[in-house]
């Protein structure tokens, strides 16, 4: 399986547009989006060419294509605008012989098991760290609004490796989570 990671688009259409062109430039079986899809926030400033009906545009014809969650930052509009979920708190899917437990990352996560791996956002700060009992943590940082003097980030999934990425194609983080 091959999945796009995504987290805090905050209504950037020039960064939703650079990570579609990604996604369709490559195989993926999914985009995974974390979350924070069209607002930018109270506490943030607005991210380059921020225009949420743009954002709309580019994602809903991909809404078979993409498993979202709820960010701190949806409002219960956005439902009524973009033709996949983003009502929900947390998802779960199953690939490769794992569960992928996805959340924004302002909320307590549950307990998780060997081999799972916990996608969040939220922070804007790319990660990625081993958890107690062997689980995987992933923050692909943010799209649009990066902190930490960090790159706007995505990551990748792809056979047990995880990776961050810039979109400039430097890799920021990666690690293989067969090992």
């Amino acid at each position: 399986m091959k999945f796009l990671i995504a987290s805090d688009i905050h209504g950037s259409y020039y960064y939703a547009n650079k990570l579609i062109n990604i996604y369709q430039n490559s195989k993926f079986d999914k985009i995974l989006l974390l979350g924070d899809i069209l607002y930018h926030g109270p506490r943030n400033d607005l991210p380059k060419d921020y225009a949420p009906k743009k954002v709309i545009e580019l994602l809903n014809p991909l809404a078979k294509e993409i498993l979202c969650v709820k960010g701190n930052c949806e409002a219960e509009v956005d439902q009524m605008v973009l033709d996949f979920d983003v009502s929900s708190d947390h998802a779960l899917l199953l690939a490769d012989n794992r569960t992928f437990y996805l959340a924004h990352g302002h909320h307590k996560y549950p307990t998780l098991h060997e081999g799972d791996i916990f996608l969040s956002g939220h922070t804007h700060l790319p990660l990625i760290e081993t958890m107690e009992n062997n689980v995987f943590h992933v923050n692909p940082g943010s799209t649009s609004i990066p902190k930490g003097g960090f790159n706007n980030s995505y990551a990748i999934y792809e056979d047990s490796l995880i990776s961050i990425l810039d979109f400039e194609g430097n890799i920021i983080y990666s690690k293989d989570l067969s090992k």
